[in-house]
């Protein structure tokens, strides 16, 4: 699922290499072309490498700092603390659209009308539920289905083509 992430994310955003390198580059994170490219294949190609869940999270990272820039008194991590610090956090589903929602600076109306542009209806105490800590009792883990279709919404509002009428 990461690597279908990132390639979603690449074309709905209209990214390219250079600026998902950059992305990476933000967080003080070396990618060559040539992993990347590894990564943004199918899973039937030869040549195919599974993004591993720490390389999404700094990737995550990344798209946060390039679309909203650093936060101030935030701290300039090398790779290395970069890597160790990713390898510890728990990705999940909840966590990607939680990032993604940050990064594209979602709010829980914005979401729910990506959503529908994927024909997906989900109401705003449903999505809160998503962002809430994971021993909350109203917490719920974010399924595939939810992620998919987040996706596909934003890549309907991000590259749907608006001609005048």
């Amino acid at each position: 699922m990461n690597n279908y992430c990132l390639r979603r994310l690449r074309y709905a955003l209209k990214l390219s290499d250079k600026q998902i390198l950059d992305i990476f580059s933000k967080v003080n994170f070396k990618l060559t072309p040539v992993e990347l490219q590894s990564y943004l294949l199918k899973e039937d190609d030869k040549k195919f490498v599974p993004l591993p869940d720490y390389i999404l999270t700094i990737f995550l990272d990344g798209l946060i700092q390039y679309k909203r820039d650093k936060r101030e008194g935030e701290k300039e991590l090398e790779q290395a603390e970069r890597v160790a610090l990713s390898k510890k956090q728990k990705l999940n589903n909840n966590v990607i659209v939680n990032k993604i929602k940050i990064a594209l600076s979602l709010k829980a109306d914005d979401l729910i009308a990506i959503l529908a542009l994927a024909d997906f209806r989900i109401s705003k105490s449903e999505t809160s539920a998503f962002f809430r800590k994971s021993d909350h009792r109203n917490y719920r883990e974010c399924g595939n289905q939810f992620l998919r279709n987040m996706l596909t919404g934003l890549t309907l509002k991000y590259r749907s083509k608006k001609e005048p009428d």
